[in-house]
């Protein structure tokens, strides 16, 4: 017995060894598919929920694989699946491409691709890919996505506006509440014009790829429904090194625009290329490929319906005939053959995109006006230029100053202004003001997107007082929205941001006079946080009762005559480098890396960042985060709406569901 038993454990050895010799040998069995486009759950680990990838009744999108073959072998054919019929390409938007991958990839590892495929049956549906490797093999993956169904519900919305404060959460708009109102006996004594909208929800802001999201994604998921990764726009993510030819996403405004024949407004305080407003119009996996984004702008009008472009930029639009290698050409230009883009044949064949030319002696802003676009340079010839149909406007040569300084110059201190070489730049509003004008021309209505930039970019640099009087400038432009909706009722208006940035706290107010506090400057910790040098010793940092009420005066302007008032509200930060704090406001903004000439003065004299700025009159607080800046957090972020429709925004939501909010209400209608 115990002989058998030990016979019966040898022959187990021996079977599993030569198992294990096999499987050894045949390693590489079979070819496997490692990306299958769109994104679902169900290729990932199995599950069929949650659903991914979703899209509207019709909207276009890309398939794409990748399929890593045997070694020595060859991915030869491949075939895409919907419920498992095989999806009849039209001609010349397939393609099978082995080189331009990214590193870590196998030999011959295939990216495949179907371009531009709709689906306009509602539900869930069933996506395979097959590929036949040259010895006959076949890799085999199946995912899924959805279609989402739109009900039948009445009239539908014309005019979409979605004002977006980039970075913009929670404490950013009570913040500029307490600045532009105040409250008495705990009450506030007048609310922002964001605050008035009847209905309010609360957005999760996560991207595919991380809890927290950058603004490439932040934005894109509003205006394509689906998830996006970090730093890309319009497109999932890949395996190629081009970072033009990721499978694309139709946005929002290229699908009402193919349907419906509505035309796009894009407005922001930043440069135009910048994440959030190119992330409404331009398919690409670098945010920073300046030179191409700004030319997808003009090439792709025709896919977009784009009708107004205003913000900061100019630097993209001018030539560069030499390609200079310098930070910029003596014009200021940045155009660069290295993040410009050439589109492969089956995109262009399949989505009707221009090809591209790798032009950095472009001429873009000529380009612009041959188009049929007025152009403003400034703010005094904005005016003038929203009496075209279409309407071009580029203020700095990158991101445009923000609302603390453009108030200052406008009051007579033009300083900082003209630190950055224009003087003379439109509020925020005055720009959603002309955009609406020259976008309602159009009878078939229009998608707008406004954005208040420097909220976001203010926070990072843990700049209190520029931040808030951005979000003051950017509820001046929703004050412009509302206004524009009263009058036009078929208009829906939504308010919300990207993400949150810097962790922004309100945590109370000083309990000493403007006058204490730089008297306190230079004391660090003791003079600028405990008060030890007081007499007798007073905390500077007032919580709880020890806030009170602060109070600013405001101008006919809109803005506070200062932020330097008596017993001023404080802010922290919660997701926040090093920084100096003085609790009051800097004469200069600190230096934007962006602009052309930075190095050259009077940029150069400006504090180059947080740790520089204050450093002789501050005390250290020493932040979460490695780096110079404070960072987006993963909060959760308010949205408020108004107009037809907007009873759909109440609850807490994906960002990707606002899409399809939008899309029941301008193609199915709202009762």
């Amino acid at each position: 017995m115990k002989d058998s038993r030990l016979a019966h454990v040898n022959t187990l050895f021996a079977l599993t060894t030569l198992a294990l010799a096999f499987a050894a040998t045949h390693a590489h069995a079979a070819p496997k598919v490692t990306r299958l486009t769109p994104p679902s759950e169900l290729f990932q680990s199995g599950a069929a929920a949650p659903m991914i990838a979703r899209f509207l009744p019709g909207q276009r999108f890309d398939l794409q694989a990748t399929v890593s073959p045997d070694e020595g072998k060859t991915i030869e054919s491949f075939q895409f699946l919907v419920d498992d019929k095989p999806v009849i390409a039209k001609a010349g938007t397939t393609s099978l491409v082995t080189t331009g991958l990214v590193k870590g990839q196998p030999a011959n590892t295939a990216v495949v691709s179907l371009r531009a495929y709709s689906n306009a049956a509602p539900g869930v549906h069933k996506l395979t890919v097959t590929a036949k490797q040259s010895d006959g093999a076949i890799a085999k993956a199946v995912g899924n996505f959805e279609v989402v169904r739109l009900a039948k519900e009445g009239r539908p919305v014309k005019n979409v506006i979605l004002l977006l404060g980039d970075g913009m959460g929670a404490a950013h708009r009570t913040a500029a509440r307490i600045v532009t109102g105040g409250y008495t006996q705990g009450k506030a004594t007048k609310l922002l014009a964001m605050d008035t909208f009847p209905v309010t929800g609360q957005v999760m802001t996560a991207s595919l790829n991380s809890i927290v999201t950058d603004s490439s994604p932040g934005m894109s998921n509003y205006v394509t429904g689906n998830k996006g990764a970090n730093n890309q726009e319009g497109v999932f993510p890949d395996d190629t090194e081009d970072a033009f030819d990721n499978p694309r996403v139709e946005y929002l405004a290229e699908y009402l625009h193919r349907t419906q024949g509505k035309a796009l407004g894009i407005v922001t305080t930043a440069d135009v290329f910048d994440a959030t407003p190119a992330a409404n119009a331009v398919h690409t996996s670098n945010r920073g490929a300046g030179t191409g984004i700004a030319d997808q702008y003009l090439d792709d009008r025709g896919l977009t319906g784009l009708t107004v472009l205003l913000g900061g930029g100019r630097k993209w639009f001018l030539p560069n005939p030499s390609n200079d290698v310098k930070p910029q050409a003596p014009n200021g230009s940045q155009r660069r053959k290295s993040n410009d883009y050439v589109l492969p044949d089956d995109l262009v064949a399949g989505w009707g995109a221009a090809r591209g030319v790798l032009d950095p002696e472009r001429d873009l802003l000529a380009d612009f006006q041959k188009a049929g676009f007025s152009y403003a340079p400034d703010r005094a010839g904005l005016d003038a230029a929203a009496g075209g149909d279409k309407l071009l406007g580029l203020f700095a040569f990158s991101n445009m100053n923000v609302a603390y300084d453009k108030i200052a110059g406008r009051r007579g201190d033009a300083t900082v202004v003209d630190a950055y070489g224009f003087p003379d730049q439109p509020m925020l509003d005055e720009m959603a003001r002309a955009a609406l004008q020259v976008l309602s021309k159009n009878k078939r209505g229009f998608v707008a997107m406004i954005e208040g930039a420097s909220i976001d970019k203010q926070s990072h640099l843990m700049d209190t007082d520029r931040w808030i009087l951005d979000v003051v400038e950017f509820d001046r432009a929703v004050q412009v929205a509302k206004d524009f909706a009263a009058k036009n009722p078929d208009t829906l208006v939504i308010v919300t941001a990207d993400h949150e940035c810097s962790g922004a706290a309100i945590i109370g107010a000083s309990t000493q006079t403007y006058a204490s506090l730089r008297a306190n400057a230079g004391e660090g910790v003791s003079g600028l946080r405990d008060g030890a040098n007081q007499t007798p010793p007073k905390a500077v940092v007032g919580t709880y009762e020890a806030a009170r009420f602060p109070r600013y005066a405001i101008q006919p302007d809109g803005y506070p005559m200062s932020t330097n008032v008596d017993y001023r509200m404080l802010i922290g930060y919660g997701a926040n480098a090093d920084r100096y704090e003085t609790w009051l406001s800097t004469s200069q903004p600190t230096q934007d890396p962006q602009q052309p000439f930075i190095g050259v003065a009077p940029l150069s004299l400006a504090p180059a960042t947080p740790k520089e700025r204050n450093k002789d009159s501050g005390f250290l607080v020493t932040g979460q985060v490695s780096g110079e800046s404070a960072v987006h957090t993963a909060t959760d972020i308010p949205l408020s709406a108004m107009g037809r429709g907007a009873h759909l925004f109440t609850g807490v939501y994906d960002n990707t569901d606002v899409f399809f909010k939008i899309g029941q209400l301008v193609v199915g209608g709202t009762r």
